[in-house]
């Protein structure tokens, strides 16, 4: 898996019950042909990215094909999550907001 780009927003929480910020990252990646995730059309996660006293974590995400934006039934493995959960805390130190 190689991450190839990504859009991010701050999200709004109107009710003030989260602690901390939340991020959602829409992350394009490229998946091997061999690898059961490829799709034709390519592939992207949607990960929230939770900032609080706690650090920096991933809360949920999942897995899209690009084109219909339908949700695949697929898991990264610890390593991949591990790379975007990094890829995601660089983009923040980054100053992406």
């Amino acid at each position: 898996m190689n991450i190839t780009g990504h859009e991010a927003e701050k999200l709004k929480d109107p009710t003030g019950i989260l602690t901390g910020d939340r991020y959602e990252f829409l992350i394009d990646i490229e998946i091997p042909e061999d690898d059961e995730m490829h799709m034709e059309n390519g592939v992207f996660i949607k990960a929230i990215v939770a900032v609080d006293d706690n650090g920096t974590r991933i809360v949920q995400y999942h897995l899209y094909e690009n084109t219909t934006n339908t949700l695949l039934d697929f898991e990264l493995e610890e390593e991949e999550l591990a790379m975007v959960k990094e890829y995601c805390i660089k983009q923040l130190d980054n100053g992406v907001f």
